[in-house]
């Protein structure tokens, strides 16, 4: 049995059937998909890392699928986002196409004191305050803190409802962000009740299993094109990869300050990356 080591050093058996997922993930079909994983578990060396082994899926990918060159790991797109505003305009455009209604963040006044939050959520008849954490890293950590500061948010919300202080009525909050949690934060939000949506957690509503059914990608997806293009149209709003392959080019063009000719090729990388 061949090894492969992960970023922050710990060692785990080589998952072929996780190596042709990622490949149908980019596009690839099941019999392609099945062939390259089988080839790439066969020529890798024990111990090899699992950065490694991603370029060598991208790159076998790529060869089947020319349109996987236009697109960045999903992981890494999301940690290139911008945490303010840019990563919580994200998330409210992923909860709106989620089926949640959402409003923007404000401040609500508690029973003892003022809490800004980055947003408010419905679904289902429940009313939640939306708390946002990116970290830069993605293979960062989130751990018990958030959690805890929310639950006494939610306290201090209710009470000041309840008082008069609050013109909404909290029902919980939901916490999102981009890495994934620790076993601790997994289980405080289970014990107290706190909404969790992180990259691989819970399992059956996780960020990374939602942004793939909605295809709701971040604007940073889109590979091939500078930094500074990509960050200008992020800042001016457009902050998924829909936004700007369904907009119009010379609007996106006026409002975020790039060349309408930028704009046309990120928009048509984004269609392929939509397409596959």
């Amino acid at each position: 049995m061949k090894y492969v080591t992960k970023a922050n050093g710990s060692r785990q058996p080589f998952d072929r059937g996780k190596v042709q997922r990622t490949l149908q993930k980019m596009g690839v079909g099941v019999e392609d998909a099945e062939r390259i994983a089988r080839e790439i578990e066969e020529s890798v060396p024990d111990g090899v890392k699992t950065s490694a082994v991603l370029q060598m899926i991208r790159a076998r990918a790529t060869a089947v699928r020319p349109a996987v060159a236009y697109r960045t790991n999903l992981r890494r797109a999301l940690a290139l986002l911008r945490s303010k505003p840019e990563f919580e305009d994200f998330v409210r455009v992923l909860l709106r196409e989620y089926g949640y209604q959402v409003d923007a963040g404000c401040i609500l006044p508690g029973l003892c004191g003022e809490h800004e939050v980055d947003g408010i959520a419905q679904n289902d008849g429940t009313r939640v305050f939306i708390e946002v954490k990116h970290h830069a890293s993605p293979h960062r950590m989130t751990g018990l803190d958030e959690g805890r500061i929310a639950r006494a948010i939610v306290e201090d919300l209710q009470e000041g409802f309840r008082s008069g202080r609050c013109p909404v009525s909290i029902d919980g909050a939901l916490i999102v962000c981009n890495t994934k949690l620790t076993d601790h934060a997994k289980r405080y939000a289970n014990c107290r009740g706190i909404g969790h949506i992180g990259w691989d957690y819970p399992e059956e509503q996780n960020l990374r299993s939602m942004i793939e059914e909605t295809r709701s990608y971040p604007v940073t997806i889109v590979a091939g094109v500078s930094q500074s293009t990509i960050g200008r149209l992020a800042a001016a709003g457009f902050v998924t990869a829909k936004q700007v392959a369904d907009g119009d080019a010379s609007v996106i063009a006026h409002l975020s300050g790039v060349p309408l000719k930028d704009v046309l090729l990120v928009a048509g990388r984004a269609r392929a990356i939509l397409e596959q």
